[in-house]
């Protein structure tokens, strides 16, 4: 018996605010306008082999066939609970790339440089930080934008490090960007 309650806490304490979380993310995300991180579907592994090239996914960490599922389901979850997808920014990464792709189709999917990951140059981050900052405080769609990215990035910009497929929904302010929701999908 003190074992089922232990584990009840710990659900109640851990599942049921991230449930709770998700559907906050979904009640922005039904309204438009909004402005979402999104991190690459599953992709086994860490960091990407010595002889990466941008070019060639052959070379990169990559989606697997969990991950391209993963994928379908995010894109398939935004068109039956949000608002349109006007517009979806990748990292020039495979495995995020695919991801926007499966996603949401090639048709609205657009690669950006910033969103790729920028984890060895403190220059270049602070570049890319600059360029992502700019295009979330210029955005003004009426439908919501996508930036998939790499779990390092978003940790970046919100100090939050997401989990693999998760959602971070933010928000300009004064002082840069802030967190307004999350959408867990696993």
């Amino acid at each position: 018996m003190r074992r089922f309650i232990t584990v009840l806490a710990l659900f109640l304490i851990f599942v049921v605010p991230q449930a709770g979380a998700t559907e906050a993310g979904w009640a922005l995300l039904r309204n438009g306008g909004q402005i979402v991180f999104l991190v690459n579907a599953n992709a086994p592994g860490t960091g990407d082999p010595a002889n990466f090239d941008i070019e060639n996914c052959r070379t990169q960490r990559n989606l697997s066939d969990r991950g391209r599922q993963q994928a379908r389901r995010i894109g398939a979850l935004f068109a039956a609970r949000a608002e349109t997808v006007e517009q979806v920014y990748s990292s020039r990464y495979c495995r995020a790339l695919e991801t926007a792709r499966l996603a949401f189709g090639d048709r609205i999917v657009e690669t950006l440089d910033a969103l790729d990951s920028v984890l060895q140059d403190e220059e270049a981050a602070a570049e890319a930080k600059e360029t992502v900052l700019e295009l979330i405080r210029d955005y003004s769609g009426w439908g919501n934008l996508v930036l998939v990215t790499h779990p390092e990035n978003i940790a970046a910009m919100v100090g939050i490090t997401p989990r693999e497929g998760e959602a971070i929904i933010v928000a300009p302010d004064e002082n840069g960007i802030h967190t307004i929701g999350r959408i867990v999908f696993n």
